[in-house]
């Protein structure tokens, strides 16, 4: 009985400690901006994007160009402040230099989100996201939108955003125009 006390026990104890913490890092909790991917991690990919336009696109199709996810809905007041700025300085600055922005509709049908984007007069696509799914790929479910992921020409994410604030708007800015040199 001793021999299992002194030597068993230890083992078994260490094992489970380090079989605990891998089961923490597969399903890693949010950070405290609800995302649960960190800048350098390889992008989700495995999905593929509805566009209002009847497209379909898959992210990893768009290997090659740097690529702006933002996460957005109709009903969200913040999103609606930030679009101009996506519309003007990143996509009509940055759509012919390889970078796709696309709005990402979180759980809404359709028609609305076809609305919401004539009426905020956008020109970048948008697509949609039943259940959040995609948006959970990135974030924690519970989490809110407004945010935007940068992820660069090799499918890594390179910057994200949450809320908007001009000064984390320009920080992005200056990834996106980094990427972009040749």
């Amino acid at each position: 009985m001793r021999i299992i006390s002194q030597y068993i026990l230890p083992t078994v104890i260490a094992a489970t400690m380090v079989l605990s913490a891998s089961a923490q890092k597969v399903n890693a909790p949010a950070d405290d901006r609800g995302y649960v991917v960190k800048v350098g991690d390889q992008a989700p990919d495995d999905f593929t994007l509805q566009l209002t336009d009847g497209k379909s696109v898959q992210l990893k199709d768009l290997r090659g160009k740097v690529v702006v996810l933002q996460f957005t809905a109709s009903w969200c007041e913040v999103c609606r402040e930030e679009m101009p700025h996506l519309e003007k300085d990143l996509w009509q600055a940055y759509k012919d230099k390889g970078v796709f922005l696309i709005a990402v509709d979180r759980d809404q049908p359709m028609d609305t989100v076809k609305n919401f984007k004539k009426t905020m007069g956008m020109t970048y696509p948008f697509a949609l996201d039943p259940g959040a799914d995609i948006f959970g790929r990135f974030a924690d479910k519970g989490a809110g939108v407004t945010r935007n992921v940068v992820i660069d020409q090799n499918g890594k994410i390179a910057f994200m955003t949450r809320l908007y604030t001009p000064e984390e708007f320009n920080k992005m800015l200056g990834v996106i125009q980094n990427l972009t040199k040749s």
